[in-house]
């Protein structure tokens, strides 16, 4: 996952509903470390590989776990329910989490998220898969934002995407690690 520091702005802020049904916006957050992410909740390609890196990092970080918040927007309108991405949270075990949402929305609503974080998605045709930006955003306590990262994937011949073990586990360490740097 390659991490860059970016401009010390403030994140945009959005409102949406999250996989339990609660409404509320990333401003509800200040005070904790954001590391936020755009998942599509029938995803089967790097969004899995990411929820078990959210998975871990919230593991590492021990007794500071509860300071640091892992929210993912969806950038399915296809999928957009409620249900859709408390399903998603379920089978990748991010309800494990005691600070994750996944949220949801109308479809505008969303679609302007994705443009104030500057992720494109797009529908090739209605059966096939959506291909979206993979960025995560790491916003300090205050709200601002600090740095991104670009996870990446690797494929199997058959298409499969996986990570090795040990890839998988150092980059959730990673995340742990600049997560906690944000709390400082």
């Amino acid at each position: 996952m390659a991490l860059s520091p970016v401009p010390n702005k403030p994140a945009p802020n959005f409102t949406l509903t999250d996989q339990n049904g609660h409404t509320m916006s990333l401003a509800f957050f200040k005070g904790h470390a954001v590391v936020l992410e755009f998942m599509d909740p029938h995803c089967v390609d790097i969004c899995p590989i990411v929820s078990q890196e959210f998975v871990d990092a919230s593991h590492d970080l021990g007794a500071t776990a509860p300071r640091v918040v892992f929210l993912a927007v969806n950038v399915n309108i296809r999928y957009s329910s409620v249900s859709a991405v408390q399903t998603y949270s379920r089978e990748h075990r991010l309800d494990t989490i005691p600070t994750w949402h996944f949220f949801t929305g109308a479809s505008r609503i969303l679609q302007s998220v994705w443009r104030s974080y500057g992720v494109a998605v797009e529908v090739p045709h209605p059966n096939a898969d959506i291909v979206h930006t993979s960025i995560v955003y790491f916003i300090d306590s205050e709200g601002r934002e600090r740095f991104i990262a670009v996870p990446s994937d690797n494929h199997t011949e058959a298409g499969t995407a996986f990570l090795p073990p040990n890839q998988l586990v150092a980059w959730g360490q990673g995340i742990a690690i600049v997560a906690r740097q944000l709390l400082k």
